[in-house]
């Protein structure tokens, strides 16, 4: 005899105390979620089996993972990632240090990076898609954006905010640098 509770019995007790866990009614998981309610008591009481989409809108509106859900492990309402453990784009540009900061989810989208120059250190850029746009924020020394023919100096505060569907680069001018960079629809 088998008692092991079986993969639909830990999801619906999972995906319940979930909800529950988070103060929410059937009524706010399916506004959420854009599952039905009636849907998502059906899952709750183990009488319906959810397509990947469906768990996927749950899941969303819950903020826990699929393996969470079946484990009953809620996601942190506070994500961190300590500086160490943050990854860097190695092999790009002179000089410079690339830490990616947005979740890999937002790639292509809304992508976070910390750079940090060397003296003399260049980002240069190929053109991204059609419409993508950058942000830069200068942390620490100062910089030179260039975009197109366009070419502006940056110090320490500056946002500069510029067409990345063209050639375009980013160079510490006099000693070390550091920016935060958001790219939009790359």
């Amino acid at each position: 005899m088998n008692t092991r509770p079986d993969i639909h019995d830990r999801l619906a007790a999972s995906l319940k105390e979930a909800r529950k866990s988070k103060g929410l009614s059937l009524d706010a998981v399916a506004k959420l979620s854009g599952v039905s309610r009636s849907m998502v008591s059906q899952i709750e009481r183990g009488e319906s089996s959810p397509t990947v989409s469906t768990l996927w809108n749950l899941t969303q509106a819950l903020q826990v993972d699929f393996a969470g859900l079946l484990e009953g492990r809620t996601t942190p309402g506070i994500e961190v990632i300590r500086a160490e453990a943050a990854p860097v784009i190695a092999g790009r540009g002179q000089g410079v240090r690339i830490r990616i900061l947005s979740p890999a989810e937002a790639a292509g989208e809304h992508e976070v990076y910390d750079l940090t120059f060397d003296a003399g250190g260049r980002l240069v850029s190929d053109p991204h898609g059609p419409g993508c746009r950058e942000h830069l924020t200068v942390l620490d020394g100062t910089v030179t954006v260039v975009s197109g023919e366009d070419r502006q100096r940056l110090g320490v505060g500056d946002t500069a905010r510029y067409f990345a569907d063209r050639p375009h680069r980013i160079e510490a001018e006099g000693g070390e640098a550091r920016a935060i960079l958001i790219v939009q629809n790359s």
